[in-house]
């Protein structure tokens, strides 16, 4: 009995030992590790330490410490209780996994500040973080059903269990096919959408009838920043099976409209003259469009249609809103006779009905 008795003991202390030397000796490198890389980054001010530190200073709590801590255990197999190594292994991969994770972010992070879409010729930089964003999703996904897939390797409970799903996957996997179907579309929509880019991030488009940018492109959903600063959100398959306008797809550069109506009269070469007088003194306009064109005609009006450019849909709306003011406010001041008008010719009748009156007397009615 007292044998058996100094034998607990014996295995308690030495799981004890084992068990804080590992944990301790963790923390001290962690401590010395962490230490380091502050010393280095406040010498250089090197940006990449500033990144690592900030995403892997907690990483680094459980990592060092369950490693140093399986690996003393696994040293000592024959003194030590495999529960505990299992446990231990457990934790390890959950601590791996979770500076996978933090990699990814880290090398988001380090990317992101390559290709910066805050720029005006943003185009390349928003293809980049597209295709970024999602591929991180993706990466944690993946991440996270390994480790799952390693934890369960690891206790035999969960690989019978594994087992006995498999062998009854038959139904059961049909019927989780079902109910799956629109996330695996979701998904499937997703990638497609990363590599081909219909979309992309900051990307000006019309859809439902609403201006925006889009804001975030996730696996599932699309969220799109109106105008007036409202959020549309929109499952990612919408952007693959509905059509909608992008203005930004290959360049953020666009052509505006102003449209007049004017009468007849018009001296239309003036208007033109004047558009490219008001354009010349316009910031926002890039000096690549300038055309003033009669697009077409009512049997009252001519229809009018100024066309010019800007370097984006942004400068392109607040440089169509200025040039319509101007222009109208030109037309109202030097040929308000020559604003759009109705006519109408007074008849005399005569004796067999109403014959058309002689040219003194029609009258001209403007209004």
């Amino acid at each position: 009995m007292n044998v058996l008795h100094w034998q607990i003991e014996s295995s308690l202390l030495i799981h004890s030992l084992l068990i804080s030397t590992g944990l301790f000796s963790g923390l001290v490198l962690r401590f010395m590790v962490i230490k380091t890389l502050e010393f280095y980054q406040k010498q250089q001010n090197h940006s990449f330490l500033n990144k690592v530190l900030k995403h892997l200073h907690g990483t680094l709590y459980s990592l060092l410490p369950f490693f140093i801590t399986l690996f003393l255990l696994t040293q000592q197999k024959e003194l030590v209780n495999p529960y505990w190594i299992k446990i231990f292994q457990v934790a390890f991969i959950i601590s791996l996994s979770w500076i996978g994770i933090r990699l990814l972010y880290l090398f988001e992070d380090l990317l992101l500040e390559k290709y910066d879409i805050s720029v005006e010729d943003n185009f390349k930089a928003r293809k980049m973080q597209t295709q970024l964003k999602f591929l991180k999703s993706i990466g944690v996904i993946a991440i996270v059903i390994i480790s799952i897939a390693a934890i369960s390797m690891n206790i035999n409970a969960l690989q019978n269990f594994g087992k006995g799903l498999l062998a009854s996957a038959g139904v059961a996997g049909i019927i989780v096919g079902f109910a799956a179907q629109r996330s695996i579309a979701n998904l499937l929509a997703g990638i497609q959408i990363a590599f081909t880019q219909p979309i992309k991030l900051d990307d000006a488009v019309l859809v439902e009838g609403e201006w925006g940018k889009i804001e975030e492109i996730n696996l599932t959903y699309v969220v799109v920043k109106i105008w007036d600063l409202r959020r549309l959100i929109l499952p990612i398959t919408y952007f693959i099976e509905k059509p909608f306008q992008n203005w930004t797809k290959t360049t953020a550069d666009l052509i505006g409209n102003v449209i007049l109506y004017t009468d007849y009269r018009m001296p239309v070469d003036k208007i033109r003259q004047k558009l490219k007088e008001i354009l010349e003194e316009e910031p926002h306009w890039d000096r690549n469009t300038c055309v003033l064109q009669v697009v077409d005609n009512t049997e009252r009006t001519l229809q009018l249609r100024a066309l010019m450019s800007a370097r984006n849909s942004g400068l392109t709306w607040d440089l169509r809103c200025s040039v319509r003011e101007k222009l109208i406010h030109y037309i109202q001041h030097h040929y308000p006779e020559y604003l759009p008008k109705s006519r109408v010719y007074l008849e005399s009748p005569s004796d067999n009905g109403f014959a058309k009156a002689p040219k003194e007397q029609q009258q001209e009615v403007n209004r």
